[in-house]
């Protein structure tokens, strides 16, 4: 039986241009590549081939901060999240040209991914880069990070497993900050944002919005050990 969709979803999507070299990495590596979404479980460790740790990339725009982290942690492995067509095929491009094994991919919403493919205690991280802030008051009911979505994440953590989530939007953080603190699974890493750690790379927008003067905002949040 289908289940019905509930919640608000967190992105529009939008006619983005796919270029030839993103079309045909994903008319020809999807299939390898990609998992189709299905309302049943997946068997992680099945799925990548081996045991080892399984980090959950949600929205991963064009790919570049996802390919770079998998690359220099080729013992980890990322099951990323898009639902933007150019986004998927930058990837899986890029995936290609760096001969990446350690990645696959959902087009899918990310919340029915979470909510009916993952089981619980299966997940030793999850990574939320710059999720759409959705600005305007009237919107931000459309964010990502709200309390039912942080609960059913945080009950698919491993314990001790993280949730890592970093916004350019101080409304956004301090809303991302409330939230996350509120969750009883979970226990803040810092006092209230984090330092950037090493291993997520800056963005060219990042850098740019930096040299600008602008603010960047991390938190890093693990799930109790005892609970």
């Amino acid at each position: 039986m289908e289940r019905r969709n509930t919640h608000i979803r967190s992105f529009v999507l939008r006619q983005g241009r796919v270029s030839h070299a993103q079309q045909r990495c994903y008319d020809t590596l999807l299939p390898r590549f990609g998992i189709p979404y299905s309302a049943q479980l997946l068997e992680l460790n099945t799925t990548f081939g081996r045991g080892a740790p399984k980090i959950l990339e949600i929205g991963f725009g064009m790919g570049e901060t996802t390919a770079a982290i998998a690359a220099a942690h080729p013992d980890s492995d990322y099951l990323a999240l898009e639902v933007h067509t150019p986004g998927v095929g930058s990837l899986l491009k890029l995936i290609e040209e760096q001969h990446l094994s350690n990645i696959r991919i959902i087009q899918h919403d990310a919340v029915e991914v979470v909510r009916d493919m993952l089981g619980g205690n299966s997940l030793d991280g999850v990574h939320i880069f710059f999720p759409d802030p959705w600005h305007k008051t009237r919107h931000n009911k459309r964010r990502l990070i709200q309390p039912p979505f942080v609960a059913l994440l945080a009950s698919k953590l491993k314990p001790g497993g993280y949730i890592h989530a970093a916004t350019d939007w101080q409304d956004y953080a301090e809303q991302m900050l409330a939230v996350l603190s509120a969750e009883p699974l979970l226990e803040n890493t810092a006092t209230d944002y984090a330092p950037r750690p090493d291993y997520r790379p800056l963005t060219k927008f990042e850098q740019r919005g930096l040299k600008l003067g602008h603010g960047i905002w991390d938190l890093v949040f693990r799930r109790k050990k005892n609970l």
